[in-house]
């Protein structure tokens, strides 16, 4: 809340622009809904945006196509990038001082929380807590979500959580050159990314992805699209939680629920 001190630590802040399109463009599909169905003007929190706002500045720019009326606050634990973003606000856009506690005015709470590349730089046993401290500030049907991506955005996977929990975990490639869909590993939030070893959900997971698309590979002659719409389905079919359909699919996109993927 406003005057507490922010909950967390400064992250090395490094980002890139379009870095986020991925969750970003998921966010204005998928989960839409939640912005359109806000009676007031949705906030979505964009957490440890880093050295540079840019990150905001596209989630706002992205998302006001949806709710033209949204919301967005970039959050940074060091206050002299938010001095340095201030520039940058505009209508429907703002940057504040805060951190897992996620300070909103007026007592207001966020639909979104995005929250890349940040606590990847944690202990896997202090997850649990920042999901707990910002799932408290979420609006009725918000959502927290939890991810990383490479440097430029090719390869990002992401956390859904909600007052309930974490609900799924959503993987997207870029298409072009994928050669083993398990190469996503590395990517992998900081709840499940040391869990990929034998034995663990997640890396049953990464390996039975890995044999689907290369029992996939005659479709290739049709486009990496296809070969991907193919492993999903497969996948589908044999009894893997995977959510959404096609027009997620065809993005190089694949959402699991977390009971397939959850850390035993």
């Amino acid at each position: 809340m406003p005057g507490t001190r922010p909950v967390g630590s400064i992250t090395r802040g490094t980002t890139n622009p379009n870095r986020l399109r991925r969750v970003d463009r998921w966010l204005g599909d998928v989960q839409g809904w939640r912005l359109r169905r806000s009676a007031a003007p949705p906030v979505v929190v964009d957490l440890g945006y880093g050295d540079s706002p840019v990150t905001a500045v596209e989630l706002h720019d992205r998302l006001r196509r949806v709710r033209p009326d949204v919301q967005v606050v970039g959050l940074e634990i060091d206050p002299a990038r938010v001095r340095a973003a201030l520039p940058l606000a505009r209508p429907g856009l703002r940057f504040a001082h805060g951190g897992f506690e996620v300070p909103l005015p007026h007592g207001a709470r966020a639909t979104v929380v995005r929250a890349f590349n940040v606590l990847r730089q944690y202990a896997e046993d202090e997850v649990p807590s920042a999901w707990s401290t910002v799932v408290d500030r979420l609006a009725r049907q918000g959502i927290l979500v939890d991810g990383t991506c490479d440097e430029i955005g090719r390869l990002a996977t992401w956390v859904t959580v909600d007052v309930e929990g974490p609900q799924s975990l959503t993987l997207s490639w870029r298409l072009r050159g994928l050669e083993r869909p398990s190469g996503i590993a590395e990517r992998l939030p900081k709840a499940l990314i040391h869990r990929n070893v034998p034995g663990e959900p997640v890396h049953e997971v990464l390996q039975r992805l890995d044999d689907a698309w290369r029992r996939s590979a005659p479709y290739a002659s049709f486009g990496a699209r296809q070969r991907f719409v193919t492993m999903a389905s497969t996948l589908r079919e044999e009894g893997l939680g995977v959510l959404g359909g096609r027009s997620r699919w065809r993005l190089g996109e694949l959402t699991i629920s977390w009971a397939d993927v959850a850390p035993r």
